[in-house]
Formats: C-alpha cells, structure tokens, sequence
C-alpha cells in the first residue's frame, strides 16, 4: 500500500511540475538568434596592424648586408639547390630548412618566424638577405638628426635621488611619493628609493 502511494505521489509530481516551473527563455539567446548584441570579431587587418605597433619592443638585432651577399648566396644555393635560379621553388621543408640554416651560419641573421611562410623561393632568400635592418627607435634616431634650433629632447630619465640630488639637502618637492623602478632593464640604471610617510621624509 505505501508502494502505491508512493508511486502515486511521483506521477502526480511529475505531472505538475511542467505546469509550475518558470520559463527560463532568457532574451539575450534570442537577440543573439537575430544577430543583435554580436561583438565584432578581430579581423587579420587589425592583428597586423596591432603588432606593427609592439616592432620595436621587438629583441631584434641589427644587420648591414656584407658587399659579398650575392656571390655567398651563389655558392650556398649551388650547394643546396644544385643551381643559382631565382624561380626555384622551395617544396621540400628539410632542404628549405637546411638551405636557411646555412645561410644562417654564414650571415649570422636568421629569418624571423613571421616571416617564414612567405620565403617561397631562391630569390625571396636573396631579397631578405640584401634588406639592411635597423632595430633603433624614432625616438634613437633623432640623436644623429639635425634638430630644430627650438627644439630640445630630454633622451634620458630625470628622476630624484637624495643621494645625488644635494641642492636642497635632498630634500624633494613631492614628499611622501617613493620612486619605483620596476623594469629590470632599468633597474641598475636608474636606482629608486623609497621615503617615509612621516617627517622627516629622507631620513
């Protein structure tokens, strides 16, 4: 008997509970069913465009193509391709690796892996090899640049030490604002120093 009354409470809940629960259609699912509220995905335009920007934090190493290029290319083409056409195509991947290694050993300037793909050929090999590159800043060039009479570039850091800074008794016109260096480039460089939230500040 308590079996049957059991079984009976379990279809009498299983039939009420459809009736008594709440829709859980929420509406972003259906405006994203229309399109609408859709974030635009990045494109290969703005990726590009987004680490143009970041080059120059780039580790990169300068390169000046030596008078010799072509006649060096020459010889290691024949001995990898079997000859010196500009149109030969580079299939096979362990012979296009093999061929860069060694132009690598001898030029000491290696092909960057965003550019990989698009040394297709010989002669995508001899224009990366006679392309000089130069790894300086905007901000490095202007020190060789013949400057504007009014104009003037503060190219290193001024930052207050009261070690070195003994004008005022090093003291310091922004009291209680320690100076943190916390690139390890700079670091050595451009030492910090902490000051203390009471008077006096340097002590």
């Amino acid at each position: 008997m308590a079996a049957l009354l059991r079984h009976s409470v379990c279809r009498s809940t299983a039939i009420i509970l459809p009736t008594t629960t709440a829709s859980r259609d929420y509406a972003t699912k259906a405006e994203k069913a229309k399109g609408i509220d859709r974030k635009p995905t990045p494109t290969i335009n703005s990726t590009a465009a987004s680490l143009a920007a970041k080059g120059f934090l780039r580790s990169q190493k300068d390169y000046i193509p030596p008078r010799d290029v072509d006649k060096s290319l020459d010889i290691i083409m024949k001995d990898f391709l079997g000859d010196n056409n500009e149109n030969t195509v580079l299939g096979d991947i362990s012979r296009k690796s093999a061929l860069l290694n060694a132009c690598f050993k001898k030029f000491q300037h290696s092909v960057p892996n965003s550019l990989l793909r698009w040394i297709k050929t010989s002669q995508d090999i001899r224009n990366f090899y006679k392309t000089p590159v130069d790894s300086s800043t905007p901000l490095d060039k202007m020190k060789t640049m013949e400057l504007p009479e009014n104009l003037h570039i503060q190219y290193d850091y001024v930052r207050f030490h009261p070690d070195t800074d003994t004008k005022f008794g090093g003291q310091t016109a922004f009291n209680r604002r320690s100076t943190y260096v916390t690139g390890l480039k700079y670091k050595d460089k451009y030492p910090g120093h902490i000051q203390n939230t009471t008077w006096p500040f340097n002590s």
